[in-house]
């Protein structure tokens, strides 16, 4: 939970159906408020228009690539404290230094454990681990 009671809100940028459930029914359980949207080309304007806490952000994306989006929103001093996950199944430390080099916050390769996947999230964000009990079940996305 964020600051006084608030849901972080998490932005999820992701084209693959089957991945984009899995992370919204991580993020549902997690108890963040979330939107998706599958393509590159509209991603800036919904970080705009939202401004999440934090954006799991696919590297490889239609139209518009998640390195750009990273950069576009790096670039952008209104969404300074935007946290920017990236995903990629090219998971090689080339594609991770580039992401880190272009600003984002955390990167993950895919396939990725829930487990490993839910600790990133909750590093950027600042909230601490608690309902391990209740976590979701392992597995790989």
């Amino acid at each position: 939970m964020a600051d006084g009671g608030r849901k972080h809100k998490v932005l999820i940028v992701e084209d693959e159906d089957n991945i984009a459930i899995a992370l919204d029914y991580l993020m549902s359980r997690e108890g963040y408020q979330h939107d998706r949207i599958a393509n590159g080309r509209d991603a800036m304007g919904r970080i705009r228009d939202t401004h999440p806490d934090l954006v799991l952000l696919d590297v490889m994306l239609p139209e518009v690539s998640g390195y750009e989006i990273c950069q576009d929103v790096r670039m952008d001093p209104a969404l300074s404290d935007v946290k920017i996950l990236m995903m990629t199944a090219r998971g090689s430390a080339m594609e991770r230094r580039k992401g880190l080099a272009l600003g984002a916050d955390g990167f993950i390769a895919k396939p990725f454990e829930l487990k490993e996947l839910r600790a990133e999230v909750r590093r950027l964000l600042g909230d601490e681990p608690g309902a391990e009990a209740a976590a979701t079940p392992g597995g790989h996305v």
